[in-house]
């Protein structure tokens, strides 16, 4: 049978005159891993989160604070059920009862790339509205407080969000308007900023509702989690998208959103004990072992590394320790140039030669997180 694409709708038309209009759009989520199924870094194993710098925790996650140690993030904390869909969940715990500074912001943020938001058209006059939507539960009841943000926090949405209930999974959805003006990027940077607020301080937060170009971290008068020892807030199914009512959760094939994981952080490694890894590196005679590693997918930009564990360098089947691995060109976004370093290795120019990671605990991260 003769069929033909409708370019005017999202349906194919057959030769009959019958229609069959598509079921699902794709990305309809713009927020990637929002059913907190990946944790690549941690598998697992909490994290306690430093005084005022970005921690990635679960993939895409960024656990905030302006004071080291008052909350810690684990995927499924504490192990309480998953809302009916489910199977994994973000917990933040407050690790004490912190009095929150003027200044001070606690929160879990999620930066979003900006060629996946680029047709949101913010900052024009045909700037979409969105919803955010998601499930979240805490031992503390009221009024909750996040925002939305540009790149250079200075066009700012707080927003507020109820829990009724305590120790309960809460449907939660809010509709913004899209912001006519200011700057949104819509390449590889920031394209928007999103937070969830676990504690602000009275200078750092504003009235929920509205667009402003001052920075705010969360909404007035919302719960301050770390405020209460052992407090929790317990967050899954994360969903920002176009419109103006939110939709049923868009699960991905888990392939696929580990490769949407893997643009921003992949971990290389970890996978059992004595596990011989490595496409092969080569030797300088002098003091470097080097080679290209390839990268799962495209990169977003140039990576970082981060070394966990002991790696050692593998050759003819003798194992050495004491290498200081790192990062250098001539990596571009498919793959990632390693060097891994020791004076004095005795090895002669040109020999091939393999990292050793001997152990789970072995492994790297290469990051280019926004």
């Amino acid at each position: 049978m003769t069929t033909i694409i409708n370019g005017s709708s999202p349906s194919i038309t057959f030769s009959d005159g019958s229609a069959q209009t598509s079921s699902t759009k794709p990305f309809i989520n713009r927020i990637i891993n929002g059913a907190m199924v990946l944790d690549q870094r941690n598998a697992g194993a909490s994290v306690t989160i430093p005084a005022a710098t970005n921690t990635y925790t679960l993939d895409r996650w960024i656990g905030y604070g302006t004071l080291a140690s008052k909350f810690t993030v684990q995927q499924n904390a504490a192990s309480v059920t998953p809302p009916v869909g489910f199977t994994n969940y973000l917990g933040a715990t407050s690790s004490a009862a912190t009095t929150v500074g003027t200044s001070d912001e606690y929160e879990l943020i999620q930066k979003i790339e900006g060629f996946n938001v680029a047709d949101l058209g913010w900052g024009t006059a045909n700037a979409k509205t969105i919803t955010l939507s998601a499930w979240v539960r805490s031992s503390l009841t009221g009024t909750f407080g996040g925002i939305l943000a540009n790149s250079s926090l200075n066009r700012v949405y707080p927003f507020t969000y109820s829990i009724p209930v305590a120790n309960t999974w809460t449907a939660i959805s809010v509709t913004i308007a899209g912001d006519t003006t200011g700057t949104w990027l819509t390449t590889n940077g920031t394209g928007i900023y999103l937070s969830f607020c676990l504690g602000a301080g009275a200078t750092v937060s504003g009235t929920a509702g509205a667009w402003g170009s001052t920075y705010f971290a969360s909404a007035t008068g919302a719960v301050s989690v770390v405020a209460t020892n052992g407090a929790t807030f317990y967050i899954t199914g994360v969903q920002l998208e176009v419109g103006s009512s939110a939709t049923s959760f868009e699960y991905r094939q888990y392939t696929n959103e580990l490769s949407l994981c893997q643009r921003y952080a992949w971990k290389y490694g970890g996978n059992a004990a004595s596990y011989l890894n490595g496409p092969g590196l080569y030797a300088d005679g002098n003091t470097i072992i080097f080679g290209p590693i390839p990268n799962p997918v495209s990169m977003r930009a140039g990576v970082s590394l981060t070394v966990f564990g002991s790696p050692r360098v593998s050759v003819n089947g003798a194992n050495s320790t004491g290498w200081t691995p790192t990062v250098s060109g001539p990596g571009d976004l498919l793959n990632s140039w390693i060097d891994m370093a020791k004076t004095g290795h005795g090895l002669t120019a040109g020999v091939t030669t393999n990292i050793y990671l001997s152990a789970t605990s072995d492994y790297f991260i290469f990051s280019a997180e926004l």
